[in-house]
This record gives C-alpha cells, structure tokens and sequence, in this order.
C-alpha cells in the first residue's frame, strides 16, 4: 500500500501544501498566495488568521488533487518561514495584532535599545546569532509594548507566543499543542544553542515572559495530531525551519557540505557537525534535532532574492513572472556596468546594515530593462558569494560544490552565472522542491516510512551539475564592481532622516 506523506510548506508570500509518495515523487501541489501588509516603510506584517485559512485550504486542495482522503495521508510534514512571530490570546485563539515577518524593520528600535545596554555579546555567544530586528525576540517585545496591556496580560499567562509554525501546529490540533522545535527556536533570538533551552537571562532582559513561549522539541517529534482539524488522527509528525529544512532536503548530512535557496530570501546553509561553529558573518543555528542527534548550522541570509524579482514583477512592471527573468537577461551580453543592490529593508549577511536601501547603479543613457532585469539576476549571484567568502574567509571551511534549490534555479542562467561567480561546481537537484522535501523525509524517517539517513541518502538525484566558464579575472572584476555598489548603498535610511 503507497504511502504518502502531507507537506506543509508555509512561506513569506505563499501557504503551499506538497503531498509526497514513499519514492519522494510529488502527487499534488497547491498554492495560495499571502497578502502583503506594509503598514509604513520598511515594516511587513501578515494576517495569521489568513496563513491558517490559507494553509488549510492548501491542505484540502492538495488531497482533492491527489484523490486521497485524509485516512490515507501517513503523516503531516511542517516547513515555515522561520523567524515572523505572532501573539494571540490563549482563550480566544485571535492574534492581538498581525504577525511581524522576519524582513520587517519596525522593531529596529527595540535591538538599539538592547545594544545600548551591552546585550550584543551576550546575545552572539548564546543564541548564535547576531542582534538584530530580523529575529523574532525584538518582534515579540515589540508587539507587547505597542498594544496596550499586552504585557501586562503576558505575565498573567494569558497570551501566546510563537513563530508561524507554532501557530499552525496549535490550531491544527485543535489548540493542545503549544510546541516548536529546535531548528525553528534557534532563529528566535531567546534560544541558548548549547544548552539547548529558553535563556532565562535573556528573556529577562527582553522583558518577555517565559510562560508565552513554546515547549521546544526535536524535529523529529510527532507533536500531536490533526484530528481536530480533518476528522482523522493523522501525526503531525515533523517540524523545522525552511532553511534547516532545505539542508536536510539536500541530504547535506556530512560536516561540510552546503545547499543555496533561492526564495523569497536567500540563505546560504552549511552543516557544521554536532558542535556549533561560531563564524564571523555568518550565524550559527541548530540545523535539526532526530531523537538525541542534534546537528548545527552555519548560516548566510540574504533578504532579497525572489523579493527582487517580484519588485521587478509587481512594482516596476518589468516583467510578467519571474521565469522571464532569464529570456529577457539572456537578450543582452551583460548589464554594461549596471548594479542592483536589493537591500529594501537593508543588508544581512555578512554586512548586517538595517538603514542600508536598494539602488541601482552604472546607468548611461543607454541603459535599458534589459539591463536592469540582468543586474537583478546577477545580484542574486553577487550575494551569494558575499556569504560564501565570509564563511570560507578563515580557511576552516571549504566549499567543493554548491548544492541549489527554490523557484529561481530552473534558471540556467542564474545557475551558470553562480558556478562563474564562486568558481566552483553548482548543482541542481532533481526534485528542487528541497524546503517541502527536507520536511517531508524527517516526517517519513519519524514514522518508519524511511528507516535511515541511508536509506534517504539513496533517494536523491542530480537533475544537472554546472562547471564554472567564465575567466576568473572577469569574474572577479565583476564582483568588485558589486562591493563598490554595496558600498553605496549602506547607512541610506539614516543619511536621510538625518537632512
């Protein structure tokens, strides 16, 4: 009898849901899109309530396609967009304001504060990460001091907290579970890496009570079932964090081996082993937690990647879809010294610069779309050797090849350019939907569908492998023209409030 495995995948601009059969072919895919809510400038917020519609109607829509009921389904699998952080009341389950996304800026001033009171040390050494508005604990406190009472209530145990997928897991079983895991707490800011808890100190120092906060598992853990929500006990029977998710979908296993996704955002993941690598540039989280087997991360985040091409989509009406992006860049030789530097809500890795802003340099009056498309393409390139020379700037790491998944790699363009940019090998695998996949394999390994990392091992398969050409004098002229326009572009937002 088949099984087959539900795959929640729960991103910034859509709530997708995957259903996988045991040999990791997909059966049925649905989408819905997620409203942008952008209440001032450099502030993204979501309505939870509307992911939980919109994640549940994935759900239906998916089982409809593959003709399956939801007695047939072996497990729920749970990916997310990481570090967006809702707070709702515990009795009614409604969110006392809408979720903050990971890319929003609006609690930059509660990380200045905090880096005003010495905090930043504390908080690299501990979490692994560096302090800023990106992760979830300055989101948190943020919302607890905007909406009146709401601290107050807190500390009387009356509200939640959580990242997205401790909001879709409480509502799908119906309210019993208040869980995360390890992947997603350790993008939160409050989660001590080598303890592997809640930091009481840190959470002090935050001004967020304990109480609100998630029981933290491994990612391995059947947390609970959907029966309140579909009618059958089906487990949910994995958690983790997109990028950690990724990585595991890649079958990065070993020490060493690393996978680039090209979403919304871009993250570039390297598994670090069973002790955490700190790495200038880079952050250090948990990649994934199976039983007493826990595995660390290094990790390179870059806030626009997809995010440009729906700029270039949606708001300069560049293009139609993002798939155009390599016929329209293809159609001209270069980008004839234009630059885009994407930083909409700032810089991450390996700057770290919230009041840097996007811009677009090297234009002559014979610049056109073509080339503006191009330079976006290429920026996508640019970042991510901008990571990958942080992480490999103090000889401990070596990268040999450069596994790629999300949307953008069915752009061989894209991909031939990376391979050019790093000088190494790029490869795509076949199935590129690794986020959903990572997910759905530790569900499947959870409840016996897989029986080893062996055994998954065996499941992948490379679609195509593609061999840097491009002279590496050129190639690093190009980059260098990238540093100058990065350079440009840091501490805008703050020159400007300034005049």
């Amino acid at each position: 009898m088949t099984q087959y495995i539900l795959g929640i995948d729960e991103g910034t601009t859509s709530a997708r849901t995957l259903i996988f059969d045991e040999k990791c072919e997909v059966r049925a895919v649905a989408q819905r899109e997620i409203t942008q809510i952008y209440p001032n400038s450099g502030w993204i917020e979501h309505d939870p309530l509307e992911i939980l519609t919109a994640q549940l109607e994935t759900m239906r829509e998916a089982l409809r396609s593959a003709d399956l009921e939801p007695t047939d389904i072996t497990a729920i699998a749970l990916t997310n967009q990481r570090e967006t952080a809702v707070v709702w009341d515990k009795e009614t389950g409604r969110p006392i304001h809408n979720a903050v996304v990971w890319a929003s800026r609006q609690s930059n001033g509660v990380i200045e504060r905090w880096r005003e009171r010495g905090l930043d040390s504390v908080i690299r050494e501990r979490t692994g990460l560096n302090s800023d508005a990106y992760y979830s604990a300055s989101k948190i406190a943020w919302i607890l001091e905007t909406v009146p009472g709401a601290h107050e209530r807190a500390e009387k145990g009356e509200l939640l907290a959580g990242t997205i997928d401790t909001w879709l897991i409480w509502n799908l079983t119906g309210r019993c579970a208040h869980v995360t895991d390890y992947s997603n707490a350790s993008r939160t800011m409050m989660f001590n890496i080598h303890t592997r808890e809640w930091d009481q100190d840190l959470l002090d120092a935050y001004g967020i009570p304990r109480c609100m906060l998630a029981k933290v598992v491994s990612s391995d853990t059947i947390v609970g079932d959907a029966g309140a929500t579909f009618g059958a006990p089906i487990p949910i029977a994995s958690n983790m964090g997109d990028q950690q998710a990724g990585l595991f979908g890649q079958v990065c296993f070993r020490a060493g081996q690393a996978k680039m996704t090209y979403g919304t955002a871009g993250v570039l993941t390297i598994n670090c082993g069973d002790t955490p690598q700190m790495v200038e540039g880079a952050t250090t989280s948990v990649a994934w937690g199976v039983g007493d087997d826990v595995r660390y991360e290094n990790e390179g985040v870059l806030f626009s990647m997809g995010k440009t091409m729906q700029w270039l989509r949606d708001d300069m009406k560049l293009i139609h879809g993002a798939a155009d992006c390599e016929w329209y860049g293809g159609q001209v030789a270069s980008t004839d010294g234009v630059y885009l530097v994407p930083a909409f809500t700032g810089l991450a890795a390996p700057t770290w610069d919230p009041y840097a802003r996007a811009c677009i340099v090297g234009m002559s009056s014979s610049t056109n779309r073509l080339h503006i498309i191009r330079a976006a393409v290429e920026s996508m390139v640019f970042q991510t050797r901008d990571v990958v020379d942080a992480i490999t700037a103090n000889g401990q790491v070596t990268l040999p090849e450069l596994r790629v998944d999300g949307g953008a790699v069915n752009n061989n363009m894209l991909c031939q350019l990376q391979a050019d940019i790093l000088g190494i090998p790029v490869i795509r695998p076949a199935i590129t939907e690794a986020t959903a996949l990572g997910a759905t394999l530790m569900a499947g390994l959870s409840t016996g569908v897989w029986e080893s990392l062996d055994e998954i091992e065996a499941l992948w398969s490379v679609d195509r492998t593609f061999e840097p050409k491009m002279d590496r004098t050129k190639a690093e002229e190009m980059y260098a023209g990238w540093i100058e326009a990065v350079e440009l572009s840091k501490g805008w937002a703050r020159k400007v409030t300034t005049r």
